[in-house]
């Protein structure tokens, strides 16, 4: 039998926007891992999804699954037979369970020893036969943030399920949940097509939906929100401000994208313009109109989601809802802005960051210093007085109306009331800076205050996070700690900071210790220092990776990633040579190096050779190569020119390569060969602190 399509789409009451492409991805992770354990066959899957069904299409689904053999493992042959070599009653049973004779069974050798075995044909089923049980599975293995349950159904869902479609070809595969059972009827639009469909076949399945004014594909849909809400910006003289988060929302939000452009009074212009937006995207999904200069309009394209009759009515409604949001911004930055920003600071004493770490009050002293601490490290001294106030009203601004009503608002109205307050401009930009990058997309900040501030804040969170065993795990990241450990790492590259990593670790852990003291610790749990190190370096790990090798990558953070900036530069010199020609033999001279010196070197112990103990000239000649290049290595280490100082180190490989032909390390003479080892240990010491060359990939 011919492949055939295989078809799942679920109806539902409206789901929530940011439940549907999790969802699908649940669909299709539970369905190609069953059909996989089934051993059906399939070809490519894809996804559909709108506010009032999840779909999955799979392409040409095997009619039946792959025939298989498998080898079954039985008891030890000295098990299975006694003295007399007769069969046990263990290898009678275990022969009458693979439904063979005795005689029958295999021997195979294997780690343990000797044992019985049978090889067993398992013939593949027809698809019709298994798909029931993935397709349950499927339907029934979707993770929701939240779920509801309706009627007398004891199962829960998003919101409750009106259909399912459950087609193989033009076969209908059984599927139930609760007291819905599969078919092969779909519905359209809600208002333009409310009428059954009666699907003959998965093919069929988008342009059955379109025919009933649904556009089912998402990415279809959302290319589509886009045009036309760009055109309507145009409609409304300006240019729409791009915003993927509240595209990608007003996609999972309508079925059938139709613009309608509005306006609102131009009064409100006085206000932040980060205020309107919000108020326009938060609650109401409108998207925003600036003009050439990208300066907010009066304007502003909603999305319905279904054509409009009565243009005029549907305006006022989008208009009026608009103008009463608006007014309750207005109100709430009036109100706030009758009280300084120094006045509320007293407040965030009752505000808890988290139980265990205690109020914001407390945070803000604590990264205050912890910001004072990296700034003196980095050269930044001259900027303590801005940063220090700043620092003291970064977080003031949570306990306005304006942010309780927004808090994606926070720092934005921090700069605003600051600015209100008499603030110095440097102190307003400081505390919105300090908040950026807000997400992978965001720009970074400008000025040393914020930058420094927004290091300190979220190193505080870090530390304290892990002090207290919070730590994120690979499925959640409550805390965002990832997100705010690469957000460092971008401030510090891209602003130069120079300071040790360790040291504002251990300033962060010192300033947190009352409320760690008490922390109890795990059995061989490592120290909290060591495990926030390590998530640095994670992350390190999988932000450079995208650029450069992962060997090579490895090999500069194996080698110490203290200071971030010259790790950085340690490994755009790295990079910049390990492709050429002449560099996989002098990785593999490298690491001979290093793998003497791991294997001898701990015995040894540190100190330098003697020279007088020299036997070889192949010895004399790389010591001296040696102390040459030594200084030169340690001059261009200084200056940052890691490339020149890769240079210096590559050019001692001729006399390594003598060495290694001429001179025995492993000597019998104890103290020849120790000797000869510190001598290694200390060419491996010059090019370790550009990188640990045995991580490097390299072959001759």
């Amino acid at each position: 039998m011919p492949a055939s399509d295989l078809l799942l789409e679920l109806g539902a009451e409206e789901i929530p926007a940011s439940f549907v492409e999790p969802a699908l991805a649940d669909l299709a992770r539970v369905i190609v891992e069953r059909a996989k354990e089934a051993r059906l066959t399939h070809g490519e899957v894809r996804t559909f999804g709108t506010p009032r069904r999840l779909a999955v299409l799979v392409r040409d689904v095997a009619a039946r699954s792959e025939d298989v053999t498998k080898e079954v493992t039985g008891p030890s042959v000295k098990a299975a037979f006694d003295a007399a070599g007769k069969p046990t009653r263990a290898a009678e049973k275990f022969a009458e369970s693979v439904g063979l004779s005795v005689d029958r069974l295999l021997r195979v050798k294997t780690p343990k020893g000797e044992y019985l075995a049978a090889k067993l044909e398992e013939k593949g089923r027809p698809a019709p036969e298994l798909l029931p049980a993935v397709l349950h599975a499927a339907v029934h293995g979707i993770n929701f943030k939240k779920s509801m349950r309706w009627g007398d159904v004891e199962l829960s869902f998003a919101r409750p399920l009106h259909w399912i479609v459950a087609l193989f070809g033009e076969e209908v595969i059984p599927v139930v949940f609760g007291d819905v059972r599969s078919g092969r009827t779909t519905y359209g639009h809600r208002f333009l097509a409310p009428q059954p469909i009666e699907l003959r076949r998965p093919a069929d399945y988008v342009e059955a939906l379109r025919a009933a004014h649904v556009i089912v594909d998402p990415v279809e849909r959302r290319k589509l929100v886009h045009e036309r809400v760009r055109a309507g910006a145009e409609k409304a003289g300006g240019r729409l401000l791009e915003d993927e988060a509240l595209l990608d929302q007003v996609t999972y939000l309508v079925e059938l994208p139709n613009p309608v452009v509005g306006s609102f009074d131009e009064r409100h212009l006085d206000l932040p313009p980060e205020v309107l937006i919000q108020e326009m995207k938060s609650h109401q999904r409108y998207f925003s109109v600036v003009d050439e200069h990208g300066k907010l309009l009066p304007r502003f394209v909603a999305v319905s989601n279904t054509p409009v009759k009565d243009e005029r009515v549907s305006l006022r409604g989008y208009e009026r809802v608009l103008r009463a949001r608006l007014s309750d911004g207005r109100f709430f930055f009036d109100e706030d802005r009758k009280h300084s920003l120094e006045t509320r600071v007293p407040k965030l004493e009752r505000v808890v960051f988290q139980q265990k770490l205690g109020t914001y009050a407390e945070k803000i002293e604590r990264f205050r210093l912890l910001a004072d601490f990296i700034a003196r490290r980095s050269g930044k001294a001259d900027i303590l007085p801005i940063l220090e106030r700043a620092a003291t009203l970064a977080k003031a601004d949570l306990v306005t109306g304006m942010v309780g009503e927004f808090p994606e608002l926070q720092g934005v109205m921090g700069r605003e009331y600051a600015k209100a307050s008499g603030e110095k401009p440097e102190v307003a930009l400081a505390i919105f800076e300090h908040y950026l990058p807000r997400n992978a997309q965001d720009s970074l900040p400008t000025q040393d205050p914020g930058a420094l501030i927004g290091i300190a804040d979220r190193l505080d969170t870090i530390v304290g996070i892990f002090g207290i065993g919070k730590g994120p795990s690979a499925a959640a990241d409550p805390f965002g700690l990832r997100r705010a450990t690469l957000a460092i790492i971008h401030i510090v590259l891209h602003r130069g900071y120079r300071f040790s990593l360790v040291a504002a670790i251990d300033r962060a852990l010192e300033l947190l210790e009352p409320k760690l003291a008490d922390q109890k610790r795990k059995a061989n749990e490592p120290p909290v220092r060591d495990q926030v190190l390590e998530f640095f370096r994670g992350r390190l790990k999988v932000m450079w990776a995208e650029e450069h090798r992962p060997d090579v990558v490895e090999a500069v953070l194996s080698a110490g990633f203290d200071d971030l900036v010259a790790a950085h530069l340690r490994l755009k010199a790295l990079s910049a040579i390990v492709g050429q020609a002449d560099f996989a033999p002098l990785a593999v001279a490298f690491k001979r190096v290093v793998n003497i010196v791991e294997k001898q070197g701990r015995d040894i112990g540190a100190g330098a050779p003697d020279p007088g103990r020299f036997q070889d000239d192949a010895e004399k000649a790389l010591f001296e190569a040696y102390t040459q290049a030594k200084g030169k290595v340690d001059a261009l280490v200084k200056a940052d020119d890691y490339a020149g100082a890769l240079r210096e180190i590559t050019a001692l490989k001729p006399a390594v390569d003598r060495f290694f032909d001429r001179v025995m390390v492993m000597a019998e003479d104890r103290a020849l060969r120790e000797n000869r080892v510190r001598l290694l240990m200390q060419i491996g010491g010059l090019f370790g602190r550009i990188a640990d060359f045995s991580k490097i990939q390299a072959e001759v």
